[in-house]
């Protein structure tokens, strides 16, 4: 656990930073900061690992006060990962995600081993291994700075807008490489982003900062989304915020019938079960099928999109489990953001 009890940062022109701070980020969790440009979170994340020193007050990660460690032993303690990658353009791709195990005493033979497996745990080849990091797209580089930040397994990982420079499309992408990770190995990590969508899909708790370094409300994405502190709160997360609790509302327990048989359209299926398209005499349309952990959001997306109104469900082996209404969705995606008003 992370703990913030009382911080204060105040920079030598006066400049208040960090105002105040209290604030408990939970052992094997995301937290994510959000916020516009000078609100402070990310001098809260550089506060963590010593980059920063808090003007008053005291961080503890573990358990220790970070003020009564080295600061280069805690830095190298804690994965570390900004946005433009940070790698060094002079060494190989294995070199780079090497560097800490290195500075740690590992040895080189060991060092490398545990980068080449690496490699592997964030989707890359043996091959981008050799390579220098301007010969790899910017996904690419940012996925071997996450490498590098893991090299040493470290309990905690800070990530200073890690995603920002690069594509929708390739953002999407590390985004989702990074919920498999933490899936796997349960780190604590603090992420630091301006987006609140990407706060709503990454975060376990979301802080969420004002100008002058004050924490307005940290909370749960779909408590936040449901109950806004304060009008700051609700403009910030903006006017679609019940799209974006219909994006964490998963179809688990949504009703499902019979695909339907005779009809103008049918559901065709390959030998597994699984679907493959709408089809009627003259015409084909692709049907997107969604399992129980799809969200309410994607179900009400794809019920738009089909020509029957159905969403086709589907198991975990991607075969068919039967369909849910357009109407049916619509109803659950109504009652769902009720019940989360009035909680």
């Amino acid at each position: 656990m992370i703990q913030f009890d009382a911080v204060h940062k105040r920079f030598p022109n006066g400049t208040t930073a960090v105002h105040d701070l209290s604030l408990e980020m939970p052992e094997g969790g995301v937290t994510v900061l959000v916020g516009s440009s000078g609100c402070g979170k990310t001098t809260t994340l550089r506060m963590i690992n010593r980059m920063v020193d808090p003007t008053s007050g005291t961080i503890r990660v573990g358990g220790r006060d970070v003020l009564e460690q080295d600061a280069a032993e805690l830095r190298r303690s804690i994965g570390y990962v900004i946005q433009q990658s940070g790698l060094f353009p002079h060494r190989t791709v294995l070199d780079n995600i090497a560097t800490v195990p290195l500075l740690l005493g590992w040895g080189r033979r060991k060092a490398r081993a545990r980068a080449e497996e690496l490699l592997e745990t964030v989707g890359l080849t043996a091959e981008a291994g050799k390579r220098y990091p301007h010969q790899l797209s910017g996904g690419q580089q940012q996925r071997v700075g996450v490498a590098r930040a893991l090299a040493a397994d470290p309990p905690v990982l800070l990530m200073d807008e890690p995603f920002g420079a690069v594509d929708p499309v390739v953002r999407t992408q590390l985004q989702d490489e990074l919920l498999r990770l933490q899936k796997e190995l349960s780190k604590t990590i603090v992420f630091v982003t301006h987006d609140i969508d990407e706060a709503v899909r990454l975060g376990d708790r979301i802080a969420i900062f004002r100008t002058g370094g004050h924490l307005v409300q940290c909370a749960p994405p779909a408590e936040l989304l449901a109950h806004p502190a304060d009008d700051f709160v609700a403009d910030f997360l903006g006017a679609e915020r019940s799209l974006k609790l219909l994006s964490l509302t998963a179809l688990e327990g949504i009703p499902q019938a019979p695909a339907p048989e005779g009809g103008t359209w049918e559901l065709v299926l390959d030998g597994a079960r699984r679907p493959l398209h709408w089809r009627t005499e003259d015409t084909e349309l692709p049907v997107r099928p969604l399992s129980d952990a799809d969200s309410l959001l994607a179900a009400l997306n794809e019920s738009i999109a089909s020509p029957t109104g159905l969403v086709a469900r589907v198991d975990a082996d991607g075969a068919l489990t039967g369909v849910t209404s357009r109407d049916e969705i619509h109803a659950h995606a109504g009652l769902a953001h009720e019940e989360a008003r009035a909680a």
